[in-house]
């Protein structure tokens, strides 16, 4: 049976316990600076559409416990999908990050060993240029901003890098994340963080 047709274009922002930057960015075959990788992706949907429904404006995060080298595969994941999500929106949502219909996510889903239960929750997000922020009360927050380049103007970037998720410019952070949530409980703070304008699409 053919996979649905979708596409999402979006923000998507991560945080995680590596110093910067994170070697497992740059490549899944690089030992990352902790013998635990703990982190997120979180993201904010500007348009997107999975067949007839619409995912514009929901926001996800994606809570992860990786090996010092990802590439082994062994990782824990927990999703978290906005409550405002109806029920064939959060259906959506699920399948694609992870990667039963396709996508980037399909990648990335087979370094996954256990899915912790998806948890459907309200979540609180800005976006103030330079700086992202998402709160899921009493279990998540975040804080990613930006370093600013050599002009103090603009952003450092990474660029002309393939990566399964981000977009094509990486704008370097340094991030805060708490995660209070049972078997994925984390804090940390000053530690890589990045984020970039994506679009995914269904293969």
């Amino acid at each position: 049976m053919p996979h649905p047709t979708w596409h999402i274009h979006g923000l998507l922002f991560e945080n995680c316990s590596c110093q910067l930057v994170c070697p497992a960015h740059i490549s899944f075959k690089q030992n990352c600076t902790n013998e635990r990788c703990t982190g997120h992706w979180s993201l904010h949907i500007d348009e997107g559409r999975y067949d007839d429904t619409l995912l514009n404006g929901l926001n996800a995060v994606i809570v992860f416990d990786a090996p010092q080298l990802m590439y082994e595969g062994d990782w824990t994941e927990t999703i978290y999908i906005d409550e405002r999500a109806d029920e064939r929106q959060r259906a959506a949502l699920e399948a694609i990050l992870t990667g039963k219909v396709g996508g980037p996510w399909e990648i990335l889903a087979r370094f996954v060993s256990q899915w912790q239960k998806t948890r459907y929750v309200p979540m609180h997000f800005e976006d103030n240029g330079r700086h992202k922020h998402l709160r899921i009360d009493g279990l998540f927050e975040t804080d990613v901003n930006a370093i600013r380049a050599i002009d103090d103007i603009g952003e450092a970037t990474l660029t002309n890098l393939f990566n399964q998720i981000h977009g094509d410019v990486h704008v370097l952070a340094r991030g805060k994340t708490t995660c209070t949530d049972g078997a994925l409980d984390f804090s940390i703070e000053k530690t890589h963080g990045l984020y970039s304008k994506f679009t995914w699409a269904s293969s």
